[in-house]
Order: C-alpha cells, then structure tokens, then sequence
C-alpha cells in the first residue's frame, strides 16, 4: 500500500514555479526544485514523474493566474476600452520596475525564449496561451469600437496582436535596461494604433 502524500502539492507547484520564473528551465535544478519545495528528489519524481512535468505544472499555474488578473481588468466596467488596455501596459511596466525588480520578467515570454523552440508540447501551451489572451483582448477592442472608444476601421484582431506584441516588447525592453519613462512613451505610442 502506497504511503500518503505529507505534503501539499500545490504548494510544491507554486515553489517550483518561482523557481523556475527566477532562473529559466534550463538553469533550475533538481536539487534547486528540491530546496525550493522542501521535497526530497523521490518525492519530486514520484509526484511529478520529470522536472519537464513539474515545468509544465509550474508554468500552467503561472498563465491561470497571469490570465485571471488579465480578466479582472478587461471585464472592468470603470474604464473605457482604450483605459483598459493602456492599463495593461501599465501592469506590465509597473511590474517590470515594482513588482519583480530583479530582472525576472514573465514566465510566458522566457520560456517562450528559452524553450517553445526545442519542446513541442510546451509551445503547444504557449500557443493556447497566446489564443486565449488574444481573445480577451479583442472581446475589449471590438467593444471599443462599438462604443466609439476605438477606431471602428482597425482589424481588432490585428489590434490584439499589437497589443501582445507591445507587452513581451515592453518586458524585453526591461530587461534590456530601458527605463520606465521610455517604456510608458512606448505604451502611448502603441494606443496612437488604436
């Protein structure tokens, strides 16, 4: 008879997560995974059967989370459309120079860098990722145009792919050095798009 589980799996994913968001797939560890969960190396393997299946874990909890806080504030009734994707790019900015000021980035535009070339399944993720928040974006964009609040000539798919493309520019550019003052001219010179 198997022994139980003592510990919270969850959890176990989110530490693999930070990680893995700190150090890239590549550079994390099994040791690392193993000093980040507090877990022993067969707890590791027989839970998670490879550090490729614990990475997709981490990674999949990362996009839900990434992606609720998107829906939160696309589906704002506050804003207007176009305040509501300036306001995207200003998350991205702010968590570039606030919230994560040690240069990690995001998860999805690293491993997006990192590994979708070489790992099939795991660009199958990104690509699902990217669908999907593309969608939530141009739900956003069509209303814009609906309203006025928008140029109702733009393709608002193009506009959502825009807006993408801007937010992994904007977070390169962090990292690259770029300072907020630019990015946040970078985020205004997007929206002129709109």
């Amino acid at each position: 008879m198997a022994r139980p589980r003592k510990f919270d799996e969850g959890r176990a994913v989110d530490a693999a997560m930070e990680a893995f968001w700190a150090a890239g797939y590549e550079a994390t560890s099994t040791q690392d995974l193993c000093d980040a969960t507090g877990l022993g190396r067969s707890s590791i393997y027989n839970t998670f059967k490879s550090k490729h299946d614990l990475f997709e874990r981490a990674l999949a909890r990362y996009m839900e989370r990434k992606n609720g806080e998107l829906a939160e504030l696309l589906d704002s009734d506050t804003f207007t459309a176009r305040q509501k994707l300036r306001a995207v790019l200003q998350r991205i900015i702010d968590e570039e120079f606030t919230r994560h000021p040690d240069g990690r980035g995001c998860l999805v535009v690293n491993t997006a860098i990192e590994v979708s070339s070489h790992d099939a399944p795991v660009a199958a993720t990104l690509e699902r990722d990217y669908g999907l928040r593309l969608e939530m974006i141009r739900a956003v964009i069509e209303s814009g145009q609906r309203d006025g609040d928008i140029a109702p000539d733009k393709d608002s798919r193009t506009l959502a792919h825009l807006l993408i493309a801007a937010v992994g520019g904007i977070r390169v550019s962090a990292r690259a050095g770029v300072d907020r003052t630019a990015l946040e001219g970078v985020a205004d010179a997007a929206l002129t798009a709109f």
